[in-house]
């Protein structure tokens, strides 16, 4: 008789999800691929007992999402006492809408013979468009609280436990006025039809957003501009002072590494700016991989802006008199235009965690590698002669150093002062080398980017020079980790969030 293990099998390697899209006959896939995670939906081990060639595919119509499941088995366990196979059905019933229990045959008829398929164009607003690698995409996005997005959303949701860490669907049955805090943004890229009555969207990824409430203490007496008195009459949550905060953010494993994640939140990042009651744009339990993402689209935003204020450290912040007091405070406002950045920070509405991070990395560009840590100077000698350091790239790199530690420390300060003086100088001494590796790492990416940039521009520009030269009068449209050892939350007004009411999607 066969043990129980013989009846396991990794629930990872069970699960297929497939993309589809009408064909001449029935049904094509244009993309497979499994899920990154099993585990909320079958348990920690994502182990599934009783069956043998268990396969649990997930089909998504590419244009609708119409959702299918479809499972089959070579065998499955006869019940022995209380060792019974585990029910399939009733386990993803929670997780998949109920129309994904459609039969298959009846499933592919429906696909086949969708009427509306090719008239089909994403729900919501078309908020950019974009050509990567030859392909056209587009970004669309639409409140919760249009029932076309609601229902896009839902079929979409079983993904957030597939491959967002401790990722949980969002509840879509609340209030209208719940729902109109949330926006949907969907990314898809435009094929050409395999058939006539086929679509030419097919799905890409995409990310939710919604509104929190900004207590302002000048709230009661005047509105966002001043111009009359607040309350209004009629309160509209849509025009209250909010932070904007992404919750869910998804592009799926075929479509990954081609630069989709960043135009999706650019594309946010935009509609945050240009809307005048949204102070801010937070992410709520960033991973590792999203943070990369969001610092480098961050840098590349604000680099050319901290270039147009001539952004840097000064390196004498002190008078010889004040040297020869030898103060103990870190003159920020001496190092640096603390004004200019905070209208800068306003502008472009980054969360100040965020901006910092932006700005330490953008000061240390400015500093030659060979006056860096990572680059090998002469760090027993900087700790000796600190701000009095002959070269002032080694005063700047002594005061990066300080600026980025003060940050540390106010973020950290709970847990640091439990310390010796000595462990809490050598915890935040080894934070900042942490950091200041992670913001190599992220400038190296960054650098490469660049310089991938305008080697393009430059071929275009000399196959335009030569096309001119030639006659011709056609043209060309050129459009264009931190690791940390002290404790370093993401979001300043985190502990302000009712945990009653939080939603706990993670990006």
């Amino acid at each position: 008789m066969a043990s129980e293990g013989d009846w396991s099998c990794d629930a990872n390697d069970s699960v297929h999800i497939t993309v589809v899209q009408p064909g001449k006959e029935k049904p094509t896939t244009l993309s497979s691929f499994h899920p990154q995670f099993t585990y909320p939906i079958f348990g920690d081990e994502e182990q599934i007992f009783g069956y043998r060639g268990l396969i649990i595919r997930l089909r998504f119509a590419a244009h609708d999402l119409r959702p299918q499941v479809h499972i089959s088995y070579d065998e499955k366990f006869k019940p022995v006492g209380d060792a019974v196979p585990v029910d399939l059905l009733k386990t993803l019933k929670p997780f998949v809408p109920e129309e994904a229990f459609t039969a298959l045959p009846e499933y592919e008829k429906a696909l086949q013979e969708d009427k509306d398929a090719k008239d089909f164009v994403p729900p919501g607003k078309l908020v950019h468009s974009y050509v990567t690698r030859g392909r056209s995409y587009e970004i669309w996005a639409g409140s919760l609280a249009n029932p076309e997005v609601r229902r896009l959303l839902d079929r979409a949701q079983v993904l957030v436990s597939l491959f967002i860490e401790a990722g949980t669907p969002l509840e879509t049955d609340d209030p209208e006025w719940t729902l109109k805090r949330w926006m949907v943004y969907f990314v898809y890229e435009k094929v050409t039809p395999p058939t006539p009555s086929a679509s030419q969207y097919s799905i890409v990824g995409y990310a939710t957003t919604y509104r929190w409430w900004l207590y302002r203490r000048d709230a009661t007496t005047d509105t966002l501009d001043g111009s009359k008195p607040y309350p209004p009459a009629e309160l509209d949550l849509a025009n209250l002072p909010s932070r904007l905060r992404i919750s869910q953010f998804l592009i799926l494993p075929p479509h990954q590494g081609s630069g989709h994640g960043t135009h999706l939140y650019t594309t946010i990042h935009d509609a945050c700016v240009a809307d005048p009651t949204i102070v801010e744009l937070t992410v709520e339990d960033p991973n590792e991989a999203f943070d990369a993402l969001r610092d480098t689209a961050d840098y590349h935003i604000l680099h050319p802006v901290f270039v147009k204020h001539n952004v840097n450290i000064n390196p004498d912040p002190y008078d010889e008199q004040t040297k020869k007091r030898r103060p103990r405070r870190v003159p920020t406002s001496a190092l640096i235009p603390t004004a200019a950045l905070q209208d800068i920070r306003a502008t472009f509405k980054i969360q100040s965690t965020q901006f910092s991070h932006i700005l330490e990395m953008f000061l240390l560009a400015q500093i030659p590698p060979k006056n860096r840590h990572t680059g090998g100077a002469n760090m027993a000698r900087l700790l000796i002669r600190k701000y009095n350091a002959e070269d002032p790239n080694e005063r700047r790199y002594y005061w990066w150093r300080m600026l980025t530690k003060q940050r540390l420390y106010k973020r950290s300060r709970d847990m640091l002062i439990q310390m010796d003086v000595s462990e809490r100088v050598q915890a935040l001494e080894d934070t900042v080398t942490n950091v200041e590796e992670g913001y190599a790492a992220l400038l190296k990416v960054f650098e490469a980017r660049e310089e991938a940039l305008k080697a393009k521009e430059a071929e275009a520009g000399e196959l335009q020079t030569t096309t001119a030269a030639e006659g011709s009068s056609s043209g060309r449209d050129k459009r264009n980790k931190r690791k940390l050892t002290v404790e370093d939350d993401e979001d300043d007004e985190e502990e302000e969030e009712d945990p009653a009411t939080a939603k706990r999607p993670k990006v």
